[in-house]
């Protein structure tokens, strides 16, 4: 009994020692995921409160380097290129620093956002996008420390900033019209020697309508004529046969081996060659 009361207590320390107590965080964690026309975009911070604090000009002093927000850096992820005040920001994840004005904001978009708070050596050849941003006077108080994505249109939104009795906006542009125009002029122009070949191939596998699958090969290999691909080739061989065109696999096949050796693709050439002896032609 004594023995077991002694391991009990052991137990009970270290579930002590290794438990931990949570309470609310100050400045809590928010993240926003946010579609802007085709472009990811998302959101990390944390919130701080005013807690009756004056906040700019005091707490937050103007014309000095901010975080904006509390603990580690404020974090904006784009998922692709975009455009902040006529520059180019590359993909990727970006820290949000700022130097509050009674009147103007400087928002600065940084490209190490590894940082807990600003960086202790701060490096120009870091700053992605530098905007000036105008104050706006809010009618009422922001308690908390907040981010948003205004104004949300196919081609851009705008990046908000609130607390205590201000706003300001950051304006960015996305590059859907781009993508969109890309994208209809690849379907409007039909499918591609890509889209033929495997359409093909898989009707092959899987027995399905073999003449459709010798027409779409035939379109593939039709489009590609200028830089044969022998793996195209070998797939069409193998169609003809299926087809019962044994002619037309053989040429296929012959043609496919001579480029499968050119490009010194043995798996091809031995897979050609067995074709090949199989249908007579070797």
């Amino acid at each position: 009994m004594k023995q077991l009361l002694l391991f009990l207590m052991a137990f009970t320390m270290v579930y002590t020692v290794k438990a931990q107590l949570k309470t609310p965080q100050p400045s809590p964690f928010s993240k926003i995921e946010q579609k802007v026309g085709l472009t990811d975009v998302t959101l990390e911070y944390s919130r701080p409160a005013m807690r009756d604090r004056t906040i700019f000009g005091d707490l937050v002093p103007y014309n000095k380097l901010w975080r904006t927000g509390a603990n580690a850096n404020t974090k904006i992820t784009f998922s692709d290129d975009v455009l902040i005040n006529g520059t180019t920001v590359k993909a990727g994840e970006y820290a949000i620093y700022s130097k509050p004005g009674k009147t103007d904001w400087e928002v600065i978009f940084y490209a190490d956002a590894n940082n807990w708070g600003t960086p202790r050596n701060w490096d120009d050849a870091k700053v992605a996008a530098k905007v000036s941003a105008k104050v706006y006077e809010m009618p009422m108080k922001i308690e908390s420390f907040t981010m948003t994505f205004d104004d949300l249109k196919n081609d851009s939104a705008v990046l908000g900033i609130l607390w205590e009795n201000v706003y300001v906006g950051v304006k960015f542009e996305v590059p859907t019209d781009k993508a969109v125009t890309a994208s209809i002029e690849k379907v409007m122009s039909g499918p591609g020697a890509n889209d033929y070949f495997s359409a093909a191939v898989y009707y092959l596998q899987e027995g399905k309508d073999i003449e459709k699958a010798k027409k779409w090969i035939g379109k593939a290999v039709e489009m590609t004529k200028d830089k044969p691909r022998f793996w195209y080739l070998r797939q069409q061989s193998l169609i003809h046969a299926k087809a019962g065109d044994k002619a037309g696999a053989i040429a296929a096949a012959k043609k496919s081996l001579a480029g499968a050796e050119k490009a010194g693709n043995d798996d091809y050439v031995k897979m050609n060659k067995e074709s090949l002896a199989e249908w007579g032609a070797m």
